[in-house]
């Protein structure tokens, strides 16, 4: 039997949203959060997606899941504001959605570059610029999924600038809203087990969609006041 207090408890435990969260890195961060009873939002493109990670979870009242692209503004303002209504607050967001084509510049097919671009560089600068008000009312944090690939150069590799632009917005972002109160972290992932490989897994130990996760709810989990700016995390045996 539900009561007054567990409503309450409900009413203050903190939102995030997180987009491209029902699969992989984002998934995992929404049910380590869900599991800690905070409330969450997740974005997707694909509704069936979506629902499958819903009916996994047991459709808890404490997550909402959201249909839309993440390099659309309209999209990423309307889950904002969804979240919003649904909850009443918005502590962290977390953008996560991404994608590479695996391909390089000097060979490889322009054909997926536009929407990797977009998805991977204006998605989070949207997300940063929906939810900003929202993130000043509760002093909250951005978290922000780079990659190691925006760190290291590697031959060709396009979705390694896109990570660098990553690497760059986030401290350009925490530049302006610290005065905010907003946290920033970038959370720079190595080699990780996930969709993202397109089933052709690298060679080598690879870590977990949990363990990068362990690294987000961390940052997440820091004293207020406290802002942990860039975290790499890579699996034991990548030298890169």
């Amino acid at each position: 039997m539900s009561t007054s207090t567990d409503s309450t408890h409900r009413a203050e435990s903190p939102v995030t949203l997180i987009t491209g969260g029902a699969t992989g890195i984002g998934a995992a961060v929404a049910r380590q959060l869900l599991g800690a009873g905070h409330r969450v939002a997740v974005t997707g493109r694909r509704e069936q997606r979506l629902h499958a990670f819903a009916d996994e979870l047991g459709r808890p009242e404490e997550l909402l899941t959201l249909a839309g692209n993440a390099a659309e503004y309209a999209d990423v303002r309307s889950a904002v504001e969804s979240t919003l209504k649904a909850y009443g607050r918005l502590d962290t967001v977390v953008a996560n959605a991404g994608f590479a084509t695996h391909d390089a510049v000097a060979d490889g097919d322009p054909a997926g570059w536009t929407e990797m671009v977009l998805t991977n560089v204006l998605g989070p600068a949207l997300l940063i610029r929906a939810s900003v008000d929202a993130l000043k009312e509760t002093r909250g944090r951005i978290v922000l999924v780079g990659s190691v690939a925006g760190f290291v150069n590697t031959p060709g590799n396009i979705y390694g600038a896109t990570k660098w632009a990553v690497t760059g917005l986030a401290e350009n972002t925490r530049r302006q809203v610290t005065d905010f109160g907003i946290g920033v972290t970038l959370i720079a992932p190595g080699r990780v087990e996930t969709p993202f490989w397109d089933g052709t897994l690298p060679p080598g130990h690879l870590l977990t969609a949990d363990q990068i996760a362990d690294s987000v709810v961390w940052a997440l989990r820091q004293p207020a006041g406290v802002d942990v700016n860039t975290v790499v995390v890579r699996p034991i045996g990548q030298p890169n």
